[in-house]
């Protein structure tokens, strides 16, 4: 039967002409991952923001398979740490970072709120405040009513401490789109009543100040229009739908070695392959996962096709035409993925921001003849 496959060449490349080759398959990785050009490492050990590493701990397994393609917003998500260092509520984030083809679906402020260093005496008076978050549209009048937009505003208790998210959606998509209108993020801290409060009723970790994980954060779930095949919701209906199901078509010992010559005499079916990120030099940068499995298809589709073998219609009847040499032009099917699944990376940009994407169509979920 005409094999489907293809042959690795064992030929040795003159060493500029194999230098050449990696740094061409590199290139193009990179291009699959969607980054236009290798990230620097950071220079010193940085520690990504814990809500990123909770995010994707959430929509990935260890494996870094995606647990469910559906729970992101779109396949991006970004951080941004604040680049104004000041102990004043005025908040920058350089977004230069998202590409134009990005639509921004939902931008969020993370701001940490501390505990209040004023006396008990206030909070038997009033235990609420109102915080608002305004776009600055120019820096020189903040006083008056051109001088910045409201974009959001709600109660906050003056005793609480900890993260609080306020979406600001339309200010960065305005950003995005003009950079030079982003003058950052003012925060005002009223009563109830509109007074303004003690500064020290209410105050949030600066980018000065205080600890990396509890400094300002912008948000932004985007989507590239970067999509891959259709993928299942749920990887556990049963042992078709798991990719870790041990099946005649599914071969998952990573000590399995089969000898390219008895290709034709086995059956399609799934063997590993090991995508090690620091092997190719990406060690530096990628936070998780440390590597995957993508797996590979190798075997034959010998007639007649079975069952086990998850043949389409189409495959079925290209293997009796073959078999039976109605054409000479005709060859057998071949053993190919028929389901595949997402990844999810978390990874530091060339800014040093840490960023959280999905890529469809990365793992090989199972073989078949096709």
């Amino acid at each position: 039967m005409p094999a489907c496959f293809g042959r690795p060449s064992h030929a040795h490349l003159p060493e500029n002409d194999s230098e050449d080759t990696r740094a061409k398959a590199l290139k193009r990785l990179l291009q699959v991952f969607g980054i236009e050009g290798l990230p620097q490492s950071p220079h010193h050990i940085k520690q990504p923001p814990q809500y990123m590493v909770d995010l994707y701990n959430t929509v990935a397994g260890d494996d870094g398979i995606t647990k469910d393609p559906g729970i992101l917003k779109g396949n991006t998500v970004r951080s941004f740490l604040d680049k104004t260092h000041s102990d004043q509520l005025h908040f920058l984030f350089i977004l230069s970072s998202v590409a134009k083809n990005e639509r921004v679906l939902t931008a969020e402020l993370h701001l940490f709120k501390l505990r209040a260093q004023v006396a008990d005496g206030l909070f038997n008076k009033q235990h609420f405040c109102k915080v608002s978050i305004y776009q600055v549209l120019d820096k020189e009048n903040l006083d008056s009513s051109h001088g910045k937009k409201l974009l959001s505003a709600r109660p906050l208790s003056l005793q609480s401490t900890g993260w609080e998210m306020f979406t600001i959606t339309q200010a960065v998509r305005d950003w995005t789109e003009e950079e030079s209108s982003n003058q950052g993020l003012l925060v005002t801290v009223q009563s109830l009543e509109g007074v303004l409060l003690d500064p020290k009723a209410v105050q949030f970790a600066s980018g000065r100040n205080h600890h990396e994980s509890k400094k300002p954060m912008l948000v932004l779930f985007t989507d590239d229009g970067r999509r891959g095949a259709v993928l299942p919701t749920n990887r556990v209906l049963g042992e078709e739908e798991n990719p870790l199901a041990s099946t005649p078509m599914d071969l998952q010992t990573n000590r399995t070695r089969i000898p390219r010559s008895a290709d034709s005499l086995l059956p399609c079916q799934r063997l590993p392959l090991s995508v090690d990120f620091e092997e190719i030099g990406w060690g530096g940068w990628i936070i998780s996962p440390r590597g995957y499995n993508a797996y590979h298809c190798r075997g034959s589709c010998p007639f007649p096709l079975g069952e086990n073998m998850r043949p389409t219609n189409h495959a079925t009847v290209q293997s009796i035409i073959n078999a039976l040499k109605l054409s000479q032009d005709v060859s057998g099917p071949c053993c190919v993925p028929d389901k595949l699944f997402s990844i999810s990376l978390l990874y530091f940009d060339d800014d040093e921001n840490v960023v959280l994407r999905q890529y469809d169509g990365m793992v090989a979920g199972s073989c078949g003849c096709h």
